[in-house]
């Protein structure tokens, strides 16, 4: 038996007509029998069922549609194209408006294989025999592997003809865009009431409340040898912490320096001391010794040795000078280009210096640092750095639980390094100071026992809490330190005492509570006076659940109706 002159071609759900007329092209069989899949909306349009007719005309191929899909039906048989309802059925041109089922398909001057063999398409007969019309007559099976296809559907009865009906074809690109921006439109509304009933909703609560104080005045004593709290002494414990803090500065060296040539000359001793006339007594000047004439000082370069002067009664007759010895300028500078002059001699109160004329000294003036660049930047960096370390070692007792007295602050001597060194030649200079600040704390707890105990006379401890012990605004006066180390200090400050303010037990109690629930609850507590409750934004009807949502405001309403307000987030 010769080879069968068809082929069988699967369709895939996302193949474009371009692509199923590729695949009829590439075929080499006359008969193309074309698998469709379910749902197939490649060929539910009657543009595309015609360029696949026209492209089976031209390529002089039979094509077969494999599909029960009802809305492929009419299409097909709108152009002319067989259809079958799997590959083992006969293949029939479905009814169309224009055509009955009844009348078998003859092809058209358009169809281009039925032209050049000049036959027609019987559509009661299988794939296999339409494939011998032009062949020898043989009789031929044709077997296609399709064990999953829809079991066998009769066709339409094709003996009656059905009325001509316009069928719709649904345009799913217009349902898919409406099912898109439903679901837009279906996420926003549930993001909206998730941000409007969840997010959004806060709610604020101003409460009032009547409190009382007094000012509280307590002279006590620290003492860093104390342990505990001594209530009768009112002794408390002490501790006293160390900062220490290394600045650098830069600043401008405004010394000046003569580093030009060092003027020179000569100069014989006079001694006039009597006592070294009666002892004979001869003095020697040794070398390097200071000779000065007003701001200007010489050097010696050699020892020598000087004879006491006659004396004519307590009159120094000036006679035994010394012999001449050289003597250096001891800094540069034309400045040194002095006169012959008489000069004092260092160490030697009874001794005059003769000088000659000195000279040979040029000036060459440079900036240098002096002694008082460092001293203008150490006093620059303890001042601005006074007020910070003060706040640090502060921080050090309160770290540990204790309360600074500032009064107490010691400044250490301060170790200033610099770089160049004075008398170095510099246009500036980079300065380096290290303090230690020193500062004695009080504990804490030990101090707000006193207030507490301090406070039994001034407020009803049955009715009354104290709200605020004034330490944060707590004023220290006549702090003095005794001889043994010990502190004494008195401590004013201002005491308030009121209602509870347990801003998370309020909190806990009203969430989710609608107003009115919440006012009844919060007004319920003991000294409270009045409560204001305000939702956000308006739709809002109850308390948030969420703690974090509700802020919570205390107002103290003191007996001449004036308020005191203090917020609680």
């Amino acid at each position: 038996m010769a080879e069968q002159p068809k082929d069988t071609i699967y369709i895939d759900l996302d193949d474009e007509i371009t692509s199923i007329i590729d695949k009829v092209r590439g075929s080499s069989h006359r008969i193309v029998a074309l698998v469709l899949p379910k749902r197939a909306t490649v060929l539910q349009s009657i543009v595309n069922m015609r360029l696949l007719k026209r492209t089976g005309d031209t390529a002089k191929k039979h094509i077969v549609l494999i599909t029960s899909e009802t809305g492929i039906l009419p299409l097909a048989g709108a152009v002319g194209v067989h259809v079958a309802r799997t590959l083992q059925t006969k293949p029939a041109i479905p009814p169309s408006p224009s055509m009955p089922d009844s009348t078998p398909l003859t092809v058209s001057e358009d169809v281009g294989p039925e032209e050049a063999t000049g036959t027609s398409i019987d559509n009661t007969r299988p794939i296999g025999e339409l494939a011998s019309l032009s062949r020898q007559p043989e009789d031929e099976t044709i077997e296609f592997d399709n064990d999953d296809l829809e079991p066998e559907e009769k066709l339409p009865k094709t003996t009656k003809p059905k009325k001509n009906k316009k069928f719709k074809i649904p345009n799913f690109d217009k349902f898919r865009t409406k099912l898109i921006l439903g679901s837009i439109l279906l996420v926003g509304l549930i993001v909206f009431w998730y941000f409007a009933f969840f997010v959004m909703p806060s709610a604020r609560i101003v409460i009032k409340t009547y409190t009382t104080s007094y000012a509280a005045s307590l002279t006590m004593t620290a003492s860093s040898a104390a342990k505990e709290l001594d209530k009768q002494q009112k002794i408390v414990p002490a501790i006293t912490k160390e900062y220490k803090k290394t600045d650098a500065i830069k600043a401008m060296a405004t010394g000046e320096k003569d580093l030009g040539t060092k003027a020179s000359g000569t100069v014989k001793f006079i001694n006039c001391n009597k006592t070294d006339k009666l002892g004979d007594i001869v003095r020697t000047v040794p070398a390097g010794t200071t000779i000065s004439s007003g701001s200007k000082n010489f050097i010696t370069t050699e020892a020598v040795d000087v004879e006491p002067s006659s004396y004519t009664g307590d009159t120094c007759q000036a006679n035994k000078q010394s012999a001449s010895v050289v003597v250096m300028a001891q800094n540069g500078g034309d400045s040194y280009n002095l006169s012959a002059r008489d000069y004092a001699v260092s160490n030697f109160p009874t001794m005059t210096g003769k000088g000659s004329a000195m000279s040979g000294g040029t000036s060459n003036i440079v900036k240098v640092v002096s002694q008082a660049d460092l001293d203008s930047a150490k006093q620059k960096i303890l001042d601005q750095n006074l007020q910070t370390s003060k706040a640090e070692v502060s921080k050090l007792l309160v770290a540990e639980g204790y309360l600074a007295l500032p009064d107490t602050l010691t400044v250490g001597a301060p170790v200033v390094t610099s770089a160049p060194s004075v008398g170095d030649q510099a246009t500036e200079v980079n300065v380096s100071v290290t303090v230690s600040y020193v500062m004695t704390g009080v504990k804490l707890d030990a101090v707000k026992q006193l207030i507490e105990e301090d406070s039994k006379g001034h407020i009803d401890t049955k009715k009354q809490k104290i709200l605020d012990n004034g330490l944060d605004a707590t004023v220290f006066r006549d702090v003095n330190k005794q001889a043994n180390g010990d502190v004494r200090f008195l401590l004013q400050t201002e005491v308030v005492a009121g209602v509870q303010s347990d801003v998370t037990g309020i909190k806990k109690a009203i969430a989710g509570k609608k107003k009115g629930e919440a006012q009844n609850i919060i007004g319920s507590r003991p000294g409270v006076k009045e409560v204001t409750i305000n939702y956000s934004p308006f739709w809002v009807y109850k308390m948030p659940k969420q703690t974090g949502k509700i802020t919570i405001t205390f107002e103290q309403v003191n007996n001449d109706n004036s308020s005191n307000g203090t917020s609680n987030p």
